[in-house]
C-alpha cells in the first residue's frame, strides 16, 4: 500500500470516562479521522475530550464495500484512521473485523490502543475465573432458533469458564436454559458494569434462573467452570423418558427438545432423537 497509513483501534469506555488511557485521547487528538458505530455518542465523547473539528465518519455493522474502499483510500493516502466502538474493544462482538482484515490484505499498519473490556471486568470480579485463568467468550448469543440452542449448548460443554453478552430482555429465558442443563453450576451476572448502578448478582443458575427481577442496562454473564461429564450422572433412563413425555404432551418440536436433553445429560442428540422418536410411538 502506497503511503502506508495506520488503523487504530481504540477502546473507548464502558460506563465510566475515567477509563480512558491517556494513549487513546492522545490517539483520538492526533488522528486524522474517526470511524464510529454512532457518529452522535463518539462526538459526545470527542466533546468531553474538548477535541473539535474532527472528521468522524460512520463505519457500522451494515457497512459495505464502497464504505470499506473509502477508508482503505484513506489509508492508501497515508491517513491516520482512529476505529472506536460505541463503548469498549472494537471488533470484539461490534463491527470492525471486515475492514480490519482488508486494512492486513492492503498493507496497512494495524495498531491496538488497549483499554477497558466488559469481558475482562466481568471475568475478574465475578470470582469465577478459574485457577487457569483459561475461558471462553461467546459474544452475544442468538436470538432464536437453532443457533441459540446450539450456544446454549456450546456454553454447556465448555469446561472452562464461559462470558457472553445478553440483552436485558432474554437474560431470564437463557438462565432458565442454562438451569436446564447444569442447575448447580456457579455464575454470574454483571450488570451496567463499571457505570452508577453497578451490580454483581451471584449464585447458581437455578438460583438465578428463579430471581424474579427484570433485568435492565448492559448484562455480561458469566458461567464457572465445571466438568461437563457429570452432567449425566444423576439422570437415569427414567428420568429422561420422563422429561421426554412432559415435552411431548407440550408439543416441544421434537429436534428442539434432543438438542435440550443433549445440553441436560450429555448424550449425543442422535442417540436422544432416537429415543424421542421411540416414545413418541
Amino acid at each position: 500500500m502506497d503511503g502506508a497509513g495506520t488503523l487504530f483501534l481504540v477502546a473507548t469506555p464502558i460506563g465510566n470516562l475515567g477509563d480512558l488511557t491517556e494513549r487513546a485521547v492522545e490517539t483520538l487528538r492526533s488522528c486524522d479521522r474517526v470511524l464510529a458505530e454512532d457518529t452522535r455518542r463518539t462526538r459526545r465523547l470527542l466533546t468531553h475530550l474538548a477535541i473539535t473539528g474532527k472528521r468522524i465518519e460512520r463505519l457500522d455493522a451494515h457497512a459495505g464495500p464502497r464504505e470499506l474502499a473509502r477508508v482503505l483510500d484513506a489509508l492508501a493516502a497515508g491517513e491516520r484512521v482512529a476505529m472506536v466502538s460505541d463503548a469498549g474493544t472494537p471488533v470484539v462482538s461490534d463491527p470492525g473485523e471486515a475492514l480490519v482484515e482488508a486494512a492486513i490484505r492492503a498493507g496497512a499498519h494495524v495498531v491496538p490502543i488497549p483499554g477497558p473490556s466488559a469481558v475482562l471486568a466481568a471475568l475478574v470480579a465475578s470470582g469465577l475465573a478459574g485457577g487457569g485463568a483459561r475461558f471462553r467468550f461467546l459474544g452475544f448469543l442468538p436470538r432464536d432458533g437453532a443457533a441459540r440452542r446450539r450456544a446454549v449448548s456450546l456454553a454447556c460443554d465448555t469446561p472452562e469458564s464461559v462470558v457472553f453478552f445478553e440483552a436485558p430482555s432474554r437474560v431470564q429465558s437463557t438462565l432458565r436454559d442454562l438451569a436446564d442443563a447444569t442447575p448447580e453450576r456457579r455464575a454470574c451476572v454483571a450488570r451496567e458494569l463499571t457505570k452508577v448502578h453497578e451490580e454483581f448478582v451471584r449464585g447458581t443458575l437455578r438460583e438465578l434462573a428463579g430471581d424474579a427481577r427484570s433485568w435492565v442496562g448492559e448484562i455480561a454473564i458469566v458461567l464457572a467452570p465445571h466438568d461437563p461429564e457429570q452432567r449425566g450422572v444423576d439422570v437415569d433412563d427414567a428420568a429422561i423418558d420422563a422429561r421426554i413425555d412432559e415435552a411431548l404432551a407440550s408439543g416441544e418440536h421434537l429436534r428442539t427438545l434432543a438438542e435440550r436433553l443433549a445440553a441436560w445429560t450429555g448424550r449425543s442428540r442422535r442417540e436422544l432423537y432416537g429415543r424421542i422418536l421411540g416414545r413418541k410411538k
